[in-house]
């Protein structure tokens, strides 16, 4: 099936929100937490690549990405250069990097833009009756808190969800937390190990947070992980 790009904007520094939508179908159906495959042929040949899609499902036939631009990636650079009304082949949402059911508190621990599908998963499922969620998100820049208003206003209004940012590379201005991830893996989670972990961004972070909540008694099973790269 064909996508067609409605509108990109930037989020950050060769950080861009897409909106697509697929004329084909009237509702376009997915779990939150899944992602979509783009095909292109570049070079003659076929170049595939999955992205998580960062939108809740709706009842509309659209779905939004947030994609960083890769200069030596093969797909992204073409991505950032479509305009409103270019289409692109996709695959049907695919992946199991869902809530499990029956639901329970979840941690959420993202770089970069690995916050793509808990927005997603937030967006949909975070409501005065939910489970508890605790957000981790780790940047280098304050810039590139993408959909930081976003999260603090989901924080305002629901005292069962906490949003943790933090900057590696923080100016002398930021007062929040400082460093990666890993450091806030005790605020995030405390003492409770029925708990479950996810973690979405680059493989050296999942890698050294799996290692950890190994580490701090968590079953393999607790932790669900997408790495993107």
């Amino acid at each position: 099936m064909q996508a067609k790009l409605i509108e990109s904007t930037e989020l950050a520094p060769e950080v861009r929100h897409f909106v697509f939508e697929v004329p084909e179908v009237e509702k376009f159906s997915f779990v939150p937490g899944q992602f979509v495959s783009m095909n292109q042929v570049i070079n003659e040949k076929k170049i595939t690549r999955a992205y998580s899609i960062a939108s809740a499902p709706s009842e509309t036939n659209r779905f939004e990405l947030c994609l960083n631009l890769v200069h030596e990636g093969l797909l992204s650079p073409q991505l950032f250069e479509m305009k409103p009304g270019d289409t692109i082949e996709i695959r049907p949402p695919l992946g199991m990097f869902v809530l499990r059911n029956p639901p329970r508190e979840a941690i959420l621990i993202a770089t970069g833009t690995g916050i793509a599908p808990f927005r997603s998963i937030l967006k949909a499922r975070l409501n005065e009756t939910s489970q508890p969620f605790t957000l981790v998100f780790g940047v280098r820049h304050e810039s590139h808190l993408m959909y930081r208003e976003e999260f603090e206003e989901m924080a305002r209004k629901h005292p069962h969800f906490r949003f943790l940012p933090t900057l590696s590379r923080p100016t002398d201005s930021w007062n929040g937390r400082s460093g990666h991830v890993q450091a806030h893996l005790k605020e995030a989670i405390g003492d409770r190990r029925d708990v479950d972990i996810f973690l979405c961004g680059l493989k050296l972070m999942v890698d050294d947070v799996r290692n950890i909540l190994k580490e701090m008694g968590f079953d393999r099973k607790q932790i669900l992980f997408e790495k993107y790269d």
